[in-house]
Formats: structure tokens, sequence, C-alpha cells
């Protein structure tokens, strides 16, 4: 068995079209090695930190996390040409909960305030956010590294001290490395001759890239595309060697075995870093609410307030609905999280923002109805309160809210206003490598001619989450030319090992997330050409980590609609109440029954309308129950024929017993 050894230094898929690991991978050849923790440090960012963690978690590995920053060679604020461009690395592990919260905010800040070509931090930051971490001098790109390289000895020497003097004593290790390239037998041997005269301690990294040595030219790929070059144009961006690759000791003592302290200092720092997300916690602000009531009694108030408005008169079912419903938003502690919604749709209407009727399981919530969060009377439909919030299956509520494509921002502002600028803020999202993008990104790096790429591009159905392997295996003809074509053989293969690796980053359509303390406390946040400021992590992420996700959609049919109602109201004078709209209009049901829907929101796809025009729908029950079939699952096992059948007596209705058939009926 392999004697243990940990990697500190390892760029995954998120040190985006750099870095080739993925963590799957990454993981197992960790555990084959017998290595009992791992570090994830990635480029400036810490994008896969909280995915990184579960995937080690499970894997029963100890997980570090971690980021290589670039450090700014003068202030963060300086950005110069010619002097401020070239960053230094430097690799931050996380000790301890203060830690993740410092590296966090030396993330975001090197984004937002440092971001010139890459994120950077600065002397000031290290100074201020270094308490919980541990420094590593990073490769030869490295601060002190460069200073060695340029044979500034005394430079080295100052700054090395400036290093272990603000992490403190154990805190900052000088980084070996040796990937057979000269610079850095020359580091080397410097960073021991200031290890013996100032007692920085050696720790042995590898900077890894991929898992395995043959990974290499699949990470060369990524480069050229990161980049637009091709594989055979000689200046390109390239490594100097295949040697960045997840290592076993034996390996690593074989190119560093002259300094055992710096192999076995991998395991001390491994046993220091003890950091755990921990998951299911709520860290949703707190709603401000007027003297003298509780959140819980506010939520209470205003519903009762607002339940003789919907429902006149009052029914017994209403009262007992609302009872029960509030009983369970207060023992899960969501009366906030109802207020917060309120309150800013609110806001919406009052400023005449189109907002929609609701959308997914928060319909079925008579407290969202109550307090106009929705307008959909979940008694009327029979919808289930237990869908959207289940007191047996502890998890945030999720409501969708739709506006006016137009005005959305407004109530995103009211949002920032309300709760701070630094405690809002939109969600990242992470475009990734599909199978045909794959094609055409490798063709184009492997100078493959552009009418073979599009040929073979074309051969991969266009199927959501059609992958390169589904492709060959539902189509003989691209079997056949894999088989045939060398140069198609090695484009298929490549793609394949990027496929499903995420590419860059952009910002979610509709998440926004919400903060009790500021944002930086929690997770990394970066900038965004889009809309200011976004998180590094995933929407899941965020969730997981007890954040407040909310969708803001931007529906472009709610403009429309209500534009519509504008216009009626400016050429006859007659104001049209959308909420008062009959829905057993028979005019409108022979339109959908010819399939004339192009414009409606969710009719408009030629598949749906044809479906509609053998349903033939009579009611609005009927659009639902269609709109709920119109899925591949339901589709491809014939659910969506059943029903049309059912619906026109062809096929005779069944049940598994008597009891079903009131809950049954209506979908047949």
């Amino acid at each position: 068995m392999e004697q243990p050894f940990v990697h500190l230094h390892n760029h995954t898929i998120y040190s985006l079209l750099d870095g080739a690991s993925k963590f799957k991978d990454l993981l197992q050849r960790a555990k084959e090695l017998n290595m009992p923790a791992i570090a994830i440090t990635d480029h400036g960012v810490m994008h896969g930190a909280v995915d990184f963690y579960k995937a080690c978690q499970k894997e029963g590995i100890k997980p570090i996390i971690g980021c290589e920053v670039y450090v700014a060679p003068r202030t963060r604020f300086d950005k110069q040409a010619g002097l401020d461009d070239s960053a230094y690395h430097l690799v931050l592990l996380v000790k301890n909960e203060q830690g993740y919260h410092n590296l966090s905010k030396l993330v975001s800040l090197a984004s937002l305030e440092g971001f010139y070509y890459k994120p950077r931090v600065d002397r000031e930051l290290l100074n201020q956010y270094h308490e919980g971490l541990i420094a590593l001098s990073g490769c030869i790109a490295g601060e002190v590294a460069q200073k060695i390289i340029q044979e500034d000895f005394t430079g080295a020497k100052e700054t090395a001290l400036w290093y272990r003097d603000t992490f403190g004593e154990g805190n900052y290790y000088f980084e070996l490395q040796n990937h057979g390239i000269f610079e850095q037998m020359q580091v080397n041997y410097h960073l021991n001759l200031l290890h013996q005269e100032l007692g920085i301690p050696l720790v042995a990294t590898n900077d890894n890239h991929y898992v395995y040595r043959e990974d290499a030219k699949v990470q060369d790929v990524m480069l050229c595309i990161q980049t637009g070059k091709t594989l055979d144009d000689a200046n390109r961006m390239k490594f100097d060697s295949d040697n960045f690759y997840l290592k076993s000791y034996q390996e690593m003592a074989d190119v560093l075995g002259e300094y055992p302290e710096a192999l076995a200092n991998t395991l001390v720092i491994a046993e220091q870093c003890n950091f755990d997300f921990v998951f299911g916690e709520n860290h949703m602000p707190i709603f401000a609410v007027p003297e003298g009531y509780t959140i819980d009694g506010y939520l209470e108030y205003l519903c009762y307030q607002e339940l003789e408005k919907r429902y006149t008169p009052v029914t017994d079912e209403a009262r007992e609905r609302l009872a029960y419903e509030l009983g369970v938003i207060q023992q899960m502690g969501y009366s906030g999280y109802f207020l917060i919604v309120w309150d800013f749709i609110r806001f919406a209407r009052e400023k005449g923002i189109y907002v929609g009727p609701g959308r997914g399981s928060a319909a079925g919530s008579i407290v969202s109805y109550v307090l106009r969060i929705t307008d959909i009377d979940p008694l009327k439909y029979d919808l289930l309160f237990e869908r959207f919030l289940n007191p047996e299956r502890v998890s945030m509520p999720d409501i969708d809210i739709d506006f006016c494509y137009e005005r959305r921002g407004e109530v995103i502002d009211y949002v920032i206003e309300k709760y701070g600028q630094d405690h809002v803020c939109q969600i990242i999202t992470f475009g990734t490598l599909a199978a045909k993008g794959a094609i055409r990104d490798v063709g184009r790096v492997l100078n493959v001619p552009i009418t073979t790429v599009n040929k073979v591009a074309k051969m991969i159905p266009n199927e959501l989450g059609m992958t390169i392997k589904g492709a060959l295996e539902s189509s003989q003809e691209l079997r056949n030319i894999c088989d045939e074509d060398e140069q198609v053989r090695e484009l298929i293969a490549t793609a394949q090992q990027l496929e499903g690796m995420p590419r860059h980053a952009g910002t979610h359509a509709a998440g926004v997330v919400i903060s009790q303390e500021s944002l930086d406390y929690y997770l990394p946040l970066q900038k965004s050409q889009e809309c200011g400021v976004i998180t590094q992590y995933a929407k899941e992420n965020v969730e997981e980590i007890g954040l407040l996700k909310m969708d803001f959609l931007g529906l472009r049919t709610l403009t429309v609609i209500n534009k519509a109602i504008d216009m009626v109201v400016a050429n006859h004078g007659l104001r049209i109440d959308f909420d008062k709209v009959d829905l057993n209009d028979k005019l409108t049901y022979e339109l959908l029954c010819r399939g004339d829907s192009i414009g409606v929101f969710q009719l408009e796809s030629s598949g749906l309308r044809a479906i509609m025009r053998d349903l033939e729908p009579t009611s609005l029950e009927e659009v639902i129950a269609l709109v709920a079939l119109y899925r591949p699952g339901p589709l491809s096992g014939g659910m969506a024929d059943d029903f049309i059948e059912r619906k026109h007596g062809r096929k005779q209705n069944e049940y598994l017993h008597p009891v079903l058939k009131p809950i049954l009926e209506t979908t047949y």
C-alpha cells in the first residue's frame, strides 16, 4: 500500500478551461493512492468548493477548501499596463470556520475591487483577512520564487518574512515543486537555504491540473479553447511537461525525496485543516415588523385581515385551511420568508409592475393566495399545500414569481435597497461543454476541416441531454465514420473527455439570493458584466448552505398581455380586469381546439398544438392537465394518448379501488 501523502495544490474543472480534473476521477485516484485528504485550489475562484466537499465526504476523504489567489504586484487598485498585469500566485488553505469566512472575503474582494485581467488581492487584504488560513508560497509564479529567479535574494528574504509574520508561525510554507523544469530546481535550492536560515517549513506540491499523465493532451486542448489557439500554433500558451497530474507518494518522493520534511508536512497541514460546511441551516434576513408584533404574529395578522377580501363570505374550510398552514409555517420557522415575498410583490403591484398569477407548488398555499403572492385559489382547484411545504420534509419553501420582463430590475433594486447592497445579488450559472459544442471546439483546436466537423456535429441528435456516448449508441453512421476515419476518432474521443465540463460562467436567468449577514461572509462573490455582482456558487449550493434563493422571472408574455390591456383602455376606454376574465369562455376553447395558440404562453409549440387539436379541451382543468402531460416521460409512456382517449370516451377509466374515483376522476 502507498505511503500516505496529501496533494495540497489542485486545479479542478472549475479552473475554467485550465484544470481538467473531474471530482469523481480525482477522488477515486486519491483513494487508490491511500491519500487521507485532498485540497481544491482553483485559480482565483471557489466555484466548486461545496460540490467538492460533498464529493469528498461521499468517498471518505477529508476535504481541504482552498484557492490559488493572485497577488497584485503593487496594490489591488493599481491597474497600469506593463506594471500591474502580472500577478503573483499564492495558495491559501482553510483551517477553520474563521478561515473560510476570510477566504470567502478575500476571493470576493479580489474580483470586486482588484480585478485586472485576473481577480487580485494585495498585502493590505492579506494582512486584514489572514486568520484561520495556511499560506503556501505558490509555484514559480509565486512572489518569493519570482524574486529568486530575478536573483533578488534580499527581496526574496524580505518577502518570505512578511508572509511568515502576516500569517503567523507555522501558517506559512515554502512550496517545492519538480516537473523537470530548470527554474524549479533553482527556486527549490534557494527556498531550502531560506528554510534553513529563517525556519520557514517546506511542503511538497505538484500543481495538479489533471488526474493521469495521459490527460495532459486534454488539458492542452482546453488551454487552446480558452486562448483561441490550435494545437499546431507554436506560440500558444502551453505547459512545459506532462507531469502536472495526481502523483503517488512514491512518484513525489522520486522527484523531491531529498526534502523528506516537505513530503511529511503535507500530512501535518492536512491535520490542521478542519473546516466543515453546515447544511440545512437558515440564514434568511430578518424582516422588520411593526412595533408590538412578532414575525409569526404579523404574518397571522396580515393573513386574517386579507382573508375577508379573498373570500366573501369566509367559509369554515378557508379558516381551517389558513389556520393549518400558518401552524406549519410557524413550526418550520418560515413566517419571515412569506413576509419577505409579500413585501416585494406588494411593492411591485403598487408601482404598476405586472406580476404573474403564480406558478409551481406555491399555488397550493392559501397563505400565498390571501397575501396576493399568488392569484390562484387553492380551494377552488383542490391544490395540496404539502406539495409546497411539508413538515416531514424540511426544505426551504420555493416561490417562483413572474414579473414584467421590462421592469423586473426595479423589483430587484427594491430588495437591494431594503436589505442592503451587500446582502442581495444574483446567482452564477455555468455553461458546460455539451456534445455538439465539444465537437466544434475540439475540431477547431485539432484543425479538423470544418466540413468534417459539421458532418460529425449533425450526426448528434438534437435531443435534450444528448451525449456523445448516447449519439454513438444510437447512430450507426456515426460509429462507421469513427471506425473509418482516424482524425474523426481522435476528435470524438477528445470531445468525450471534455464533454460536461464547465466552459464559462454566466448569470442565472432568475435566481436572486438574500442573506442575513453580508453575502461574502457565507460565500465568495464575483463581478458580472451583465448585472454587477453574482455569487460564485450555483443556485443548488446557495440553498444548501442555508441562504434564501428566490426566482425573479422576467416573463415577456406577462408584459404583452398587460400592454394589450393598456391599449384597450387607450383605444376603447374599457379596462379588462385580468382577475375576472371568464375562464369558461366558449370562443376561447374553440380557438384552442383549432390549435390557434401561437403567442399563448406554454401552448404555442407545434407538438402541443397538435395534441390540443386531438384533445379538444373544454375546461381550464383539461388545459392544465395537458401542460403537465406534455413532457418527455408522460409522452413516451403514452399517458397523453390515454388522457385523450378517455376524455372522448373511447377508452374506459380504470381505478385500482372505488375510493380513488373522486381523486382520479378529473384526470381520467
